[in-house]
């Protein structure tokens, strides 16, 4: 059984205030992230991936520095959205942050590692659609972004952002990908 992005949910981001770009954005990554979850095979709560990429950026309504994943999850819980969705959107900063991390940036502190399968594709996905998006890279397609991730990640410090940060999502990479080579 699959699933399929709601018209209710894209209300729901614009009537919370979201940009066009951004819930452009969303509903990209939730593509991606739904096509990737069914590439690998595993038996993944397919809703879960899609609204948790969809609602991932909500706070952008308010705000597009780091704390938009806070604030959205915020805004999430006010809307009654799944306390499994919100915690994607408030983990999806950076690829899920440690303790100390979210000191330095200024976060509240706790651990925002991802735990679940579902959540590391949904940051996987946002990641890739960034680079299929950007134009910083130039790609034919969008299995070319995947096929040489770890490539662009280490080239371009954007996409890596830190050493931390970069190993995460390179981690998760490896992951999916060796879940969809099964």
């Amino acid at each position: 059984m699959g699933y399929k992005i709601q018209d209710r949910d894209i209300e729901i981001l614009r009537s919370s205030g979201v940009s066009d770009d951004d819930i452009a954005h969303c509903k990209k990554v939730a593509e991606k992230a739904l096509e990737i979850a069914k590439r690998t095979g595993a038996n993944l709560d397919l809703e879960l991936v899609g609204r948790g990429a969809l609602f991932h950026d909500l706070g952008k309504a308010k705000t597009h520095a780091m704390e938009h994943g806070k604030i959205g999850a915020e805004m999430g819980v006010q809307l009654g959205l799944p306390q499994a969705i919100t915690d994607i959107m408030e983990k999806h900063i950076r690829g899920g942050l440690t303790r100390s991390e979210a000191v330095e940036l200024g976060l509240p502190v706790k651990d925002y590692t991802l735990n679940s399968l579902e959540e590391r594709i949904v940051i996987y996905a946002d990641r890739l659609v960034d680079i299929i998006i950007d134009g910083i890279v130039i790609i034919s397609d969008e299995l070319e972004a995947e096929t040489n991730f770890e490539t662009i990640l280490k080239a371009i410090p954007k996409y890596g952002k830190n050493e931390l940060t970069l190993q995460r999502y390179l981690g998760y990479h490896r992951e999916i990908q060796g879940l969809i080579g099964k």
